[in-house]
């Protein structure tokens, strides 16, 4: 379980945005960062420095993957056919984790992340406890039936926080997902906007 659990907000006001949209997040407060130097002017960002966020801020979302491993997931996007950006996304957007996300049976990624190794999720009819597995499209997530009652996952279901995107075919009734196709950066519902174009240029000069 990722050690960004307790303080996912942080996040938010490191990055001075509500990144994932949430009526909870302290930046709808205050825009500022944390601790007592989080109020200093900004000054003009380098390149680096806007490279930088972005990759924090997309890697972030995603319940703050480690550097390594979002690395790895770059370096598969890279040798991949097409747009680096786009297949990032596109790689990002088919872990497990991301998909119980999306289809809204818990109410964060972070939630999604723990939802799955401690083995409420099903991938076309088996078990699987690795938030990191990477659907394929057709595949079927399912909520195991005996986690079904399960207080969060009722609380997200009924949520209209956010909308379930079209790339997958969703069943809250039985508490189906089904991926029905690879999105793209303009498929993806962020709350703000993502810059795959500057991870792609950050990792290509570090």
């Amino acid at each position: 379980m990722t050690k960004r659990t307790t303080a996912k907000y942080k996040i938010d006001r490191r990055m001075g945005e509500n990144i994932w949209g949430r009526a909870k997040s302290p930046v709808n407060r205050r825009e500022y960062g944390p601790g007592q130097h989080g109020q200093r002017r900004k000054g003009k960002m380098s390149d680096f420095g806007t490279q930088l966020r972005a990759k924090q801020k997309l890697k972030g979302y995603y319940g703050d993957l480690t550097e390594k491993q979002f690395k790895r997931i770059y370096g598969d996007a890279a040798r991949v056919k097409g747009d680096t950006g786009e297949n990032l996304i596109g790689l990002l957007e088919r872990r497990l984790d991301a998909v119980v996300y999306r289809a809204k049976f818990v109410p964060t990624i972070f939630a999604a992340r723990q939802f799955v190794n401690h083995g409420h999720v099903t991938v076309n009819g088996k078990r699987v406890n690795i938030a990191s597995y990477r659907v394929k499209e057709g595949d079927v997530v399912a909520v195991r039936e005996r986690s079904k009652q399960m207080a969060l996952v009722l609380e997200a279901v009924a949520s209209a926080e956010r909308d379930v995107p079209d790339y997958l075919e969703v069943d809250h009734s039985k508490l189906t997902a089904t991926f029905v196709r690879t999105p793209g950066l303009g498929d993806v519902p962020y709350a703000v906007q993502m810059e795959p174009n500057l991870v792609v240029e950050y990792y290509a000069k570090n």
